[in-house]
C-alpha cells in the first residue's frame, strides 16, 4: 500500500522541512503530532552504544504516553557525550515550548552520521516553524525527511474495525543499511486512531516487532539508534481494545502486516541491493532453532554476493546451516529456491536442477526454502543481495 497516498488517521498531524542539517538540502527535520496524549509503546536499540535522543525518549515512552515526536535526519547525535543529551534535551524543549505541551510528552529521534554535534542554531531556528506547517495529509513529507541513504520513503498502512467502527493504523519508517536485528539504523513510527489498551500496545508491538524488524538483515550491523514507536490516540472513537479477544488478534494481525510491509520495504532499500530473499526454515526442532538457521543464512556475505552473482550456490547455504549452532543432521537437509529443488537429503540434485535454479536467482524477489527434517520449527527471515554499490555507498558515505 506504498504506492497509493496514505489515509489521514484521525487526530494526527505531520510537518516536515529542511533545516539545512543535510548537504544535499533535502527536508531532514520532521514532527509527528496527535491532538490529544496519546497511549504509546515502544522498542529500541539493543546496540550497547545508545544515541542520546534514545537515552532521553526511552524513559518517557516507558511512562505510556506520547503527544508528539521530533525527528531529525543527517546526523545521529551518537557518541556526542553529555553534550549530546543537553542538545536532545534542549530540542524536546523546543518542540515542547512550540506546541504548548508538557516536555514529557516530546520524543526525540535522530538518524545520520555518528560522531558529531547537532548544529543547535539551526534546531532554534526550525523547530519554532513546524507547529504552524501541521497537516493532517502530510505523513509522506515526514517519511521523505526521515530519510539518509534510503533510496525511497516507507510507508504502509491497514484499516480495520470495531463492532462497525472504522480505524487505520499508518506507519512511516526508514533504514537502508546497519540492518540487523535486534533492529539497526532504523526509525519507524507507527500511528492509530484505535483505541488500544497499554498492556496490549506494548505486548503486540513487541511481538510483531520480533517478526518483521527483527527479522531482517542487510548488512549485519546494528545502529545507535533504532526505534519502533506506536501511538494509539482513540480518536477513531471505537471501544477499547484488549488482550486475548478476536479485536485484539485483528489489530495484531494488520500491525503485523504494516511492518512487514515496511521491513520488507527496508531489504529492498539495502544500499545497493537489488534483490529481496526470503529465508524460511521449516522441519527446525523448534522455532528458535529455525530462526538460529534462517538469520545465519541470511547474514553470510558468501551467500548474499552469491545472490548477486546469480548463482545458484547451494554449498554456501548449507555451509551457513551448518555453522549455525542449530541441531542439524546433515543427511536430512533439502534447500530449494522457490520450487527447484538443488539438495535432496544432503546430496545435490544435478546441474539441470541448478540451472533452472539460477533462473530463479535473476528475479527481483525469491525465497529459499530450507527442511531440516528434525521437526515442526519453522522460521523467516528476509535479507538482501550484497553488491559493489554497497561498498560504494558506504564508503563515500560522509563525503
Amino acid at each position: 500500500m506504498s504506492e497509493q497516498k496514505p489515509p489521514r488517521v484521525k487526530g494526527y498531524k505531520f510537518a516536515s522541512r529542511s533545516a539545512g542539517l543535510k548537504k544535499s538540502g533535502r527536508p531532514d527535520l520532521a514532527l509527528i503530532f496527535s491532538e490529544v496524549p496519546a497511549r504509546c509503546a515502544g522498542v529500541f536499540t539493543t546496540n550497547k552504544v545508545v544515541a542520546a535522543p534514545v537515552v532521553v525518549s526511552a524513559p518517557k515512552v516507558r511512562a505510556g504516553q506520547c503527544q508528539a515526536v521530533l525527528i531529525n535526519s543527517g546526523n545521529a547525535n551518537a557518541c556526542t557525550g553529555q553534550q549530546g543529551l543537553s542538545d536532545a534535551l534542549r530540542c524536546g524543549e523546543l518542540a515542547a515550548a512550540a506546541l504548548g505541551l508538557p516536555e514529557d510528552l516530546v520524543v526525540v529521534a535522530s538518524t545520520g552520521v555518528i560522531g558529531q554535534n547537532l548544529p543547535m542554531i539551526k534546531f532554534e531556528q526550525h523547530i519554532g516553524l513546524l507547529p504552524g506547517e501541521l497537516e493532517a495529509g502530510g505523513a509522506p513529507g515526514v517519511a521523505e525527511a526521515m530519510r539518509t541513504t534510503d533510496a525511497f520513503a516507507k510507508i504502509s498502512w491497514r484499516e480495520g474495525e470495531v463492532a462497525g467502527k472504522l480505524y487505520r493504523i499508518l506507519g512511516l519508517a526508514k533504514g537502508a543499511g546497519m540492518i540487523h536485528p535486534n533492529m539497526a539504523t532504523m526509525l519507524a513510527y507507527v500511528v492509530t486512531d484505535a483505541l488500544v489498551s497499554p498492556e496490549l500496545l506494548d505486548e503486540t508491538l513487541r511481538w510483531c516487532v520480533n517478526r518483521s524488524f527483527n527479522a531482517i538483515t542487510v548488512d549485519g550491523d546494528t545502529s545507535t539508534n533504532d526505534m519502533v514507536l506506536i501511538l494509539s490516540n482513540g480518536q477513531a472513537e471505537t471501544e477499547e481494545i484488549f488482550p486475548g479477544t478476536p479485536q485484539a488478534q485483528d489489530f495484531q494481525q494488520k500491525l503485523l502486516e504494516v511492518l512487514t510491509e515496511l521491513a520488507k520495504m527496508i531489504v529492498r532499500d539495502g544500499e545497493g541491493a537489488t534483490k529481496v530473499v526470503q529465508i524460511s526454515v521449516r522441519g527446525a526442532q523448534d522455532s528458535v532453532q529455525a530462526q538460529t538457521v534462517a538469520r545465519s543464512v541470511a547474514t553470510s556475505s558468501l551467500v548474499k554476493t552469491a545472490f548477486f552473482g546469480e548463482d545458484a550456490n547451494w554449498g554456501r547455504i548449507i555451509a551457513a546451516v551448518g555453522y549455525s549452532g542449530a541441531e542439524v543432521d546433515p543427511d536430512r537437509i533439502s534447500i530449494y529456491f522457490d520450487d527447484v529443488e538443488v539438495v535432496k537429503s544432503g546430496l545435490g540434485t544435478g546441474p539441470e536442477q541448478e540451472a533452472l535454479a539460477t533462473d530463479v536467482l535473476k528475479k527481483p524477489e525469491f525465497t529459499v526454502h530450507i527442511d531440516l527434517a528434525l521437526g515442526d520449527g519453522e522460521g523467516v527471515y528476509y535479507t538482501s543481495d550484497l553488491t559493489y554499490d554497497y561498498v560504494r555507498i558506504n564508503a563515500d558515505y560522509r563525503t
